[in-house]
């Protein structure tokens, strides 16, 4: 329906197009009536209209079109009312009417002949009409890609799960579902209205679509569009970052995290820690062990964190020397106070359990392991 209307050009339509007349009734004195009706932009009954009936003497009565678009006030004084048709999304429309006896003022106010008898409005209303129609191809298209999208996101859940044999046509299934909704995202792209401001969130959806297919040089540009769209988005930073740090390009990835904690500084601490785990998951341990410290010193109690700190610090080449036939262990400083934090905020859990382990482990390695063929593990004295 109309959003707006002008002001000289809906005057122009009632003076042009409103219909208001008096059909003979016999009516008893004090039983006076208002009757109507109120047809769309389509020329079709406009149910649930809201009609308002004010008298001369203040009295307020309020009623809506039924299915057919048919309304009445009965049982009225005879005097001066006021009759206010509001329709959803225009203007509200006056209509003084004079209840007398033997009459019965009728009212039919037909839009859509307003509507043609005015060039104007009867343009706004067709572009509106366009744009409603693109708006809802854009739904209808988002949607479609916001189901593929969580279809994809299931698979991958389940391709975690599978043997090895079975991944090849799980990733395949992957692909496909990434592709169909990517498309989706991409037609409701192109049917959305003009000056539409949600355009970040296409490129956002579509983001995670490539992210999740692991095709990161599309994800990549998918979130730089979106940010770009959407600077004050933290979160669109933060998917950005993790795409940018898998895929090796850790100085990108820092800016990136780095302008999402400074957007957010309430998770400022979950910024760095997804760094780090982007970084692991890579395989590049030495580069998370800086975003895991600060992710701990942001946030002191989160066990997984201290748990990644750790291991990636065991996991430093730096730490271990070959000397003769067997490798001495260094520690880097924190590393047993990481695994120890691990296990004290999470003892019984998952990242507890596993710092347990790799303290364990340490403990070993820091005894010196023998190189020699056959030869025997060394145990700290």
């Amino acid at each position: 329906m109309l959003k707006f209307w002008k002001a000289h050009a809906l005057a122009m339509l009632l003076t042009l197009g409103l219909i208001i007349f008096s059909a003979p009734r016999a009516a008893a004195q004090n039983d006076g009536k208002v009757q109507g009706s109120v047809l769309d932009f389509e020329g079709k009954p406009w149910a649930d209209v809201p009609i308002k009936l004010k008298g001369d003497q203040g009295t307020v009565q309020e009623s809506k079109t039924d299915a057919n678009g048919k309304f009445s006030f009965a049982n009225l004084k005879y005097a001066k009312y006021m009759v206010t048709i509001q329709a959803p999304q225009t203007q509200p429309i006056d209509i003084p009417v004079d209840v007398r006896a033997n009459s019965a003022p009728e009212i039919n106010l037909n839009y859509k002949q307003m509507l043609e008898k005015n060039p104007e409005a009867l343009a706004i209303y067709k572009k509106q009409q366009e744009e409603k129609q693109k708006q809802t191809g854009m739904k209808e298209h988002f949607n479609n890609g916001v189901a593929f999208l969580d279809q994809e996101r299931a698979a991958k859940l389940e391709l975690a799960k599978m043997p090895k044999d079975q991944q090849d046509a799980q990733k395949a299934k992957i692909l496909d579902l990434s592709n169909k909704a990517v498309a989706e995202f991409q037609d409701a792209q192109k049917a959305a209205p003009e000056k539409d401001t949600n355009g970040h969130i296409f490129w956002a959806r579509m983001g995670e679509a490539y992210d999740l297919a692991g095709r990161n040089d599309d994800a990549i540009n998918a979130y730089q569009q979106a940010v770009a769209a959407k600077p004050d988005n933290a979160g669109y930073y933060n998917n950005l970052g993790n795409v940018l740090a898998r895929a090796g390009k850790i100085d990108e990835a820092r800016a990136a995290y780095t302008k999402s904690a400074e957007l957010d500084p309430a998770n400022a601490a979950l910024a760095w820690r997804n760094f780090g785990i982007s970084l692991y998951q890579a395989q590049r341990l030495v580069d998370a062990i800086d975003p895991l410290k600060k992710a701990t010193e942001m946030d002191p109690k989160n066990a997984q964190a201290w748990y990644l700190l750790g291991t990636c610090m065991v996991a430093d080449p730096s730490i271990y020397k070959q000397t003769g036939d067997k490798i001495e262990v260094t520690p880097k400083p924190g590393t047993v106070e990481a695994f120890q934090k691990a296990i004290e905020l999470d003892p019984n859990g998952t990242w507890g359990t596993q710092a347990k382990q790799g303290l364990e482990q340490l403990q070993q390695l820091t005894g010196g392991i023998d190189t020699k063929v056959g030869g025997a593990k060394k145990k700290k004295p």
